[in-house]
């Protein structure tokens, strides 16, 4: 019997990486390397940031999508192009199709938001059709699987594909010429992986004293629940809020680039995504969406930096919708323990209100929401409130305010249905 070689995935080297800068130079921007003075200020590091959320799309995503796709010979470009994406990388395609005259069908998860849609719509123009497919990213990659199947078109992976890796990698490569020395930390977001690993690939080879540390969003943390099983495996849950990394299964060939290539893998909540993602707005003047602030998110986590380090977060996109503000506060307020909200069994008589603001309410807090409905056959009536604290620490003082009080109070934890239905 012959022996059958055993068939191993499409592997990555720095050459690949270095052969897709040289494909990507003059069509994909070159984006700013930039000191950042407050989150230098609070690690004691001097700390950059990389800002892909300025290049075209928004989002580095545009890197793979065009190594690959400027890759295709005629025959694959006559068929045309598929993929699934839940924003960024689609915006990469679409720009990368209507710049190489290349047609794409786009599956987009009903979760995108249409800020992204737009966008895609608009970068891609007559090049572009939108198919909205499944709940979250890993069931439009099925449709998009499908789709592609049915008549032979090229399906272009998100991450999970050597040429899109190489692509990736070519944001650290611009790091370091731009810096003229590989930072002692680098930090990346991860979704499917792709970026990661083809940052892993590239430093491995030219500077492996760098490291490299991964932050995934606490709901979608796809990249621990591989390494812990030593294989990918699909989450049973995934929170799609950081919605540019909510990814049920890392790619292989990504978990087989960073396989102990990583200092360290951490997991942000998404309350604290929220929190930085306001800072980078009001204080900094920088529209990240929640995948592009988690990089920078991490840094209000141990990391074990050291004093002084050179340390580089990737911005990795900035496609947020306006319209998700009110629920991005929401989030940072419950984070950062500000927020709360009660039951409250008023007594149905005149001047139960009055005593629970006079009694229970502290100076600086405020009422944010008050819902309540009088029924004439009971004693009471409850009603659902939310505060807003002036400060966290009174919290403490508060629940002891309302212990003493006649009125009964019950405080609902955040992770109650009823809270997270608010948040």
């Amino acid at each position: 019997m012959p022996v059958v070689p055993e068939l191993r995935r499409p592997s990555v080297t720095a050459a690949d990486v270095d052969d897709a800068a040289a494909r990507l130079e003059g069509t994909v921007l070159r984006t700013p390397l930039q000191p950042h003075p407050r989150l230098s200020a609070l690690t004691g590091c001097e700390v950059l940031l990389k800002r892909e959320d300025l290049q075209a799309g928004r989002s580095y995503k545009v890197r793979g999508a065009y190594n690959l796709i400027a890759q295709l010979d005629a025959e694959e470009v006559g068929r045309g192009v598929v993929c699934a994406s839940a924003g960024n990388h689609a915006q990469g395609v679409a720009f990368a199709c209507a710049a190489l005259g290349v047609r794409a069908r786009i599956h987009l998860p009903r979760t995108t938001p249409r800020q992204k849609r737009r966008r895609v719509a608009a970068i891609g123009g007559e090049w572009v059709e939108i198919i909205v497919s499944g709940g979250y990213f890993d069931e439009a990659a099925e449709a998009a699987r499908l789709d592609a199947a049915r008549d032979g078109a090229v399906l272009v992976p998100p991450f999970d594909d050597a040429r899109v890796v190489a692509g990736q990698g070519t944001v650290v490569r611009e790091v370091v010429d731009q810096l003229g020395r590989a930072p002692d930390v680098l930090v990346v977001p991860v979704g499917g992986g792709g970026l990661v690993a083809g940052s892993v690939v590239w430093l491995a080879e030219h500077h492996p004293g760098t490291r490299v540390v991964a932050v995934e969003p606490h709901g979608a943390a796809s990249l621990s629940a591989a390494l812990g099983a030593g294989h990918p495996t699909t989450l049973a849950e995934v929170d799609t809020f950081v919605d540019g990394a909510s990814v049920a299964r890392v790619g292989e060939l990504c978990l087989d680039l960073v396989r102990d290539r990583l200092d360290r893998v951490v997991t942000v909540p998404e309350g604290l995504v929220c929190v930085e993602m306001i800072d980078l707005y009001s204080e900094d003047g920088i529209i990240a969406e929640p995948a592009g602030a988690l990089a920078t998110a991490a840094l209000r986590t141990p990391l074990g930096l050291e004093p002084g380090e050179s340390v580089v977060c990737l911005v990795s996109g900035g496609n947020n919708d306006l319209s998700r503000y009110a629920e991005i506060e929401e989030r940072a307020l419950l984070h950062e323990g500000r927020k709360h909200y009660f039951m409250v069994d008023f007594p149905q008589q005149a001047g139960a209100l009055r005593l629970f603001l006079d009694e229970v309410l502290g100076p600086d807090d405020d009422i944010t929401l008050f819902e309540y409905v009088k029924r004439n056959n009971r004693e009471v009536g409850p009603a659902l409130v939310g505060i807003e604290l002036g400060d966290p620490a009174e919290l403490a003082a508060l629940l002891a305010r309302m212990e003493a009080s006649p009125i009964h109070v019950t405080h609902l934890p955040p992770d109650t249905p009823v809270t997270r239905f608010l948040a």
